[in-house]
């Protein structure tokens, strides 16, 4: 299945991989319920487009996806993308990335990759993204501020409790949420890191002096 914003992009790669013999299901460009499309119609492989893979929850429809459908491999078509971008793609459940301007050739093996289970993803982003997470351009407080923009004052709230250890049953009694909301906020707070664990997270806040700089618990809402 091919979603993405742009129709005529989504029914041209759809064509594409027709001529080529996959059966695609659907050819879909839904501003809103991509999540659902896949859902229910349930394919292999989704080809679901994004023309901002470094937007905050971008990549919420992967990750409700991957809940209902666990058994469906995501591969993000979007833009070149940062470091971050990447990560966030894989740390929603996405099985790849490949870029707009890939050939159809690449895009093909993008999803045979994803339908053996492995990662697909070009090698030179992941050369890029490594190089930047080992050799970041930011100063440490540059890229404090940077994050803490990203954050609503409870997604910092529950960043200084994940760094403290405190696994969802303590951060839900702490803030006086259900554990489900508790949850809910620790994966949009992972999502917008773009990293892939709690652990990344608290190493993340904790390199870039973003705890310092966060103020004490319980300061805001949403």
């Amino acid at each position: 299945m091919v979603v993405d914003d742009h129709r005529l992009l989504a029914e041209a790669l759809a064509s594409a991989l027709k001529l080529r013999g996959h059966r695609v299901l659907a050819a879909a460009a839904p501003a809103a319920g991509a999540a659902d499309l896949v859902i229910a119609r349930a394919p292999e492989v989704c080809l679901l487009g994004t023309a901002a893979p470094a937007e905050p929850g971008v990549f919420e429809p992967v990750v409700k996806i991957k809940r209902e459908r666990p058994q469906v491999a995501v591969l993000v078509l979007g833009p070149v993308p940062s470091p971050r971008g990447i990560a966030a793609a894989f740390a929603a459940g996405a099985s790849g990335y490949v870029r707009h301007d890939e050939r159809i050739e690449g895009v093909e093996r993008a999803i045979m990759k994803a339908r053996a289970g492995e990662a697909a993803v070009a090698p030179q982003l992941l050369q890029g993204a490594f190089g930047e997470l080992l050799n970041p351009a930011a100063q440490p407080d540059d890229e404090a501020q940077r994050l803490l923009s990203m954050l609503t004052p409870r997604e910092v709230e529950v960043l200084v409790r994940v760094a403290d250890g405190e696994d969802t049953r303590l951060i839900a009694a702490g803030m006086g949420i259900a554990p489900s909301t508790a949850r809910t906020h620790v994966q949009r707070v992972l999502m917008k890191l773009g990293v892939g664990s709690r652990l990344e997270a608290a190493a993340l806040a904790a390199r870039t002096g973003l705890l310092d700089r966060a103020g004490p618990l319980g300061s805001g809402t949403d």
